[in-house]
């Protein structure tokens, strides 16, 4: 009969793991949905090249200026950042980035060209037009003509966003499913050794 096979099915055991299961489906749910919103955000910044050039974004204005041309005026360089970086033809090297003071007192980021060897180059300022892209949490100009005899860097393309929310929420689905076999396979051994005990006379009562 099926009564009592159900009352030795530990309670407090299942309601943990399907607990536990609709957790992960929700989770591979909501990245699905962060999929469709960077699938927007991506579609977003491959129209901004389209739109109209923007003065050098203030902080609060990062995001809406990614992939925008700009203009910066840089009246004195206070450094350079060798990183890596791909040139415009595919070749890899160093993106030569420069830390520019601006006239009004404030600082940007200047990709002003690539170069085989990681050293930077003898300029010290003007005027550089470019795109602007993600830098660690700030931005930089990625310069569309390059500087004092570099090349010119490969331009920032929103289809190098990852995107990878789609893998994740497998992986929370997969999680799952795995978690319900596990757990289906556990209790059917375990209701199986307790059906035979109570089958064999020989069993203690």
């Amino acid at each position: 009969m099926s009564g009592p096979t159900i009352a030795r099915i530990p309670v407090l055991s299942t309601v943990i793991v399907l607990a536990a299961v609709a957790v992960m489906i929700a989770l591979g749910f909501w990245q699905l949905g962060r999929m469709n919103e960077k699938e927007a955000l991506i579609a977003r910044y491959a129209a901004a090249s389209d739109r109209a050039a923007v003065a050098w974004p203030t902080p609060a204005q990062y995001e809406a200026a990614l992939f925008r041309r700009s203009t910066v005026e840089c009246e004195r360089v206070t450094g350079f950042d060798s990183i890596a970086g791909t040139s415009r033809r595919g070749e890899k090297g160093w993106a030569q980035i420069a830390r520019c003071l601006l006239p009004d007192g404030t600082s940007a980021n200047v990709a002003v060209g690539w170069s085989r060897e990681p050293f930077p180059p003898a300029w010290e300022g003007g005027t550089v037009t470019g795109i602007v892209a993600s830098y660690g949490q700030s931005v930089r100009l990625v310069a569309i003509e390059p500087v004092a005899g570099l090349q010119p860097l490969a331009a920032p393309d929103p289809a190098d966003l990852p995107n990878n929310h789609l893998a994740y929420a497998g992986q929370w689905f997969l999680f799952a499913l795995t978690a319900l076999v596990i757990y289906g396979l556990v209790l059917r051994q375990k209701l199986g050794l307790t059906a035979g005990r109570r089958s064999d006379p020989a069993s203690p009562r």
